[in-house]
């Protein structure tokens, strides 16, 4: 049973029930408790107890990630701390001696993976100020994992999504159908089937090379930038993936694409990223076929979670937006 198979407020109620009883699965405080902290994928809680302990777990949505999935998703958590690439969380392992615990409780119907994360000290980036120096940043993070990515050895099995055309607009499209989501009329569809068509003509003629198409955050946003006194650290992983790199730039922008601002980041983090690794003239002319790519995937996300709050909040306007910004990108790259 998924979180949106029922009403919303009757399956957070499982899940916290679920939450305080697998506490006991980690060697955490007795008079630990959780607080519901977020609610997209997965459901995610603070856990605090007496000193000042703090951790984070993550519940993990039904059918969303296999266990050899999670496993990757550590494991390249993991080698990007130790190779010191960028300072990640790290994650406590349970009782048992494994990272990824499985619980279940009266009223879902089949158990759901878990992980107690160490909690990150820090503040994301004030998204309400200049936030130049954030993107530019980011651009910099996002070049250290690419370059890692290229050279990193996976281990054998390694399972992750992939963020490619077919995730975003095939028959099995990882958040569904962009057709479905609130408030797409006629006027709206037939303006994105055309941005649909150009998006894809223009990916496949990008192609999938290694040096433009290999693992990648796939939620790279400030909002998953902390900084606290250990220095800058890159948060939750859980959609990380296959994928274009430069679909971290426009994930960084999610849900703010309309924003006049975006130039001056896309410029600011293109800055970070090429003091770090090439990015070519051809690749930065494209970044606006990967924010448009996004935009669709996000039109998508709403409709398939339109019962999480923060989708309810944005559906009103998403669909009709995103063809506006879609009309803008359609009078700049025409179909190849």
């Amino acid at each position: 049973m998924s979180l949106f198979d029922l009403p919303l407020q009757t399956s957070l109620s499982y899940l916290q029930k679920l939450a305080e009883q697998s506490l006991s699965l980690w060697d955490v405080p007795e008079d630990a408790r959780v607080r519901l902290i977020n609610v997209s994928e997965n459901t995610t809680y603070l856990v605090e107890a007496s000193q000042g302990y703090q951790a984070i777990l993550r519940i993990h949505r039904e059918n969303y990630h296999t266990l050899r999935a999670i496993e990757s998703e550590l494991a390249w958590l993991e080698a990007l701390g130790r190779e010191k690439v960028i300072k990640t969380p790290g994650y406590f392992l349970g009782r048992n001696g494994r990272a990824i615990q499985l619980g279940n409780t009266d009223g879902l119907n089949n158990a759901r993976f878990m992980v107690l994360f160490r909690f990150v000290d820090g503040d994301a980036p004030d998204e309400s100020v200049d936030m130049v120096y954030g993107f530019q940043e980011l651009g910099a993070i996002a070049a250290r994992c690419h370059d890692h990515a290229i050279s990193w050895v996976k281990p054998t099995h390694f399972e992750r999504l992939t963020w490619d055309a077919d995730a975003v607009f095939g028959p099995a499209a990882t958040w569904g159908n962009w057709r479905d989501a609130p408030l797409v009329d006629r006027d709206i569809a037939e303006v994105l089937e055309e941005v649909e068509e150009t998006v894809c003509a223009r990916l496949a003629a990008f192609g999938k090379a290694p040096e433009r198409f290999n693992l990648i955050h796939a939620d790279m946003r400030l909002a998953n930038l902390l900084v606290g006194q250990e220095g800058t650290r890159l948060i939750d992983f859980d959609d990380c993936g296959h994928g274009w790199f430069l679909y971290d730039f426009a994930a960084s922008i999610s849900f703010i694409e309309d924003d006049p601002r975006i130039p001056t980041f896309k410029a600011a983090w293109v800055r970070g990223y090429r003091s770090v690794r090439g990015l070519s003239a051809e690749d930065e002319a494209e970044i606006e076929t990967f924010i448009m790519f996004r935009r669709m995937a996000l039109l998508a996300w709403i409709g398939s979670h339109i019962q999480a709050p923060e989708p309810q909040q944005m559906a009103p306007n998403f669909a009709s937006i995103t063809a506006q910004i879609g009309k803008l990108y359609l009078k700049r790259h025409q179909k190849c």
